[in-house]
């Protein structure tokens, strides 16, 4: 194939994806290209099976060269790739058995409302705040950054805030409205996470969105941020809140453990969880967990209680949290998700069946 070829072919997967409402193409040799549409994979068996001329040829039209290079040599690449006006994509590329792999996720365009989203109108209190620490947890391709984008362009449309996101890649592209808004990749606007999040300190910003928390250093300078003034938002690849806070006090050296304790219990303002759950009309319904901090949840977290909080969960919803076993039971009562699929969902089964 020419290159003309492979950009013909790549603009026709891509609008194979745009039209049937996918959310991700999966391109691997010896393979159909594949689809994801409502959390099913669907193999594109009109198209032949992929070769690895094929793949590279794909590839090299998602790359500039010098990625390309690159990649050849690192075997892995994370990307970002726009369609025209139509659509961008969050794109992988590996290596797998010597040959070229690639994995596009659908960033929607328009960046949806919590509503919209079906997402609990008590997110809101949280794009209010001036100073804390929020995370959005769950495992991959649970909706975390759409949640988290949904935020962000409430407070740009609402507060005029000095905003900077660093990403790897830069996913949803924000339209600055009442705020500023400037977005970093990195890689391509600085050298890494951590170094961007040290300059935030002399760029006079407001709120702070982290791709994803990664390693010691960024949980740190994230803490330390969201104690200084700065409402700092970020995702983590954790099951629930007392897992999440686990995942974050285990990363640092056991002599340092206390300390973080201290700061977290004083810095976060919240976690939620959530999980995409097949809807029965079709397509994908939120479930999930909020916990929003207090003194005693800070109080927990000080005292290495965290295994507590779970029931700190169920006995707050007066405050505004939310406990998943009662989303899924909900969920089910009215009809949108199977009992099987909640239970699937579900941290607790045996609790979520006294709730069904």
């Amino acid at each position: 194939m020419t290159q003309a070829e492979y950009k013909k072919e790549l603009e026709d997967l891509v609008l194979t994806v745009i039209h049937e409402g996918a959310s991700d193409l999966h391109l691997v040799v010896g393979r159909h290209p594949t689809i994801r549409v409502s959390g099913e994979l669907i193999p594109l068996v009109k198209k032949p099976l992929l070769t690895p001329e094929v793949t590279e040829g794909l590839i090299r039209e998602l790359l500039t060269e010098e990625i390309f290079v690159k990649f050849k040599q690192d075997k892995e690449v994370d990307f970002s790739f726009s369609f025209g006006k139509e659509a961008r994509f969050r794109g992988n590329g590996f290596f797998q058995k010597g040959t070229i792999a690639v994995a596009l996720r659908l960033i929607p365009k328009k960046i949806k409302t919590l509503q919209e989203l079906a997402l609990p109108p008590v997110l809101e209190m949280f794009t209010k705040r001036k100073q804390g620490f929020f995370l959005v947890v769950g495992p991959v391709g649970q909706g975390k950054s759409t949640t988290l984008a949904a935020m962000i362009e409430m407070i740009n449309r609402e507060r005029a805030e000095n905003i900077i996101t660093i990403e790897d890649p830069i996913e949803y592209v924000f339209t600055p409205d009442r705020s500023i808004i400037s977005q970093r990749e990195v890689h391509f606007d600085t050298k890494d996470f951590q170094i961007a999040l040290h300059a935030c300190f002399r760029e006079d910003i407001d709120i702070i969105l982290i791709g994803e928390m990664r390693g010691l250093e960024t949980i740190s300078t994230a803490v330390t941020a969201a104690e200084t003034g700065h409402m700092v938002f970020s995702t983590l690849h954790t099951n629930n809140a007392s897992q999440t806070i686990d995942r974050i006090i285990d990363s640092f050296p056991p002599e340092q453990q206390d300390q973080i304790r201290v700061q977290l219990a004083g810095s976060l303002a919240g976690i939620f969880s959530q999980r995409l759950v097949p809807r029965i009309s079709g397509g994908l319904v939120p479930a999930y967990e909020l916990l929003i901090n207090n003194n005693a949840v800070a109080n927990l977290i000080r005292e290495r209680r965290t295994h507590e909080i779970p029931m700190v969960i169920e006995t707050g919803m007066e405050l505004g949290m939310i406990d998943m076993n009662r989303s899924l039971a909900e969920l089910v009562r009215a009809g949108e998700i199977t009992a099987e699929n909640a239970y699937l969902h579900s941290f607790n089964p045996r609790s979520l069946e006294r709730m069904i």
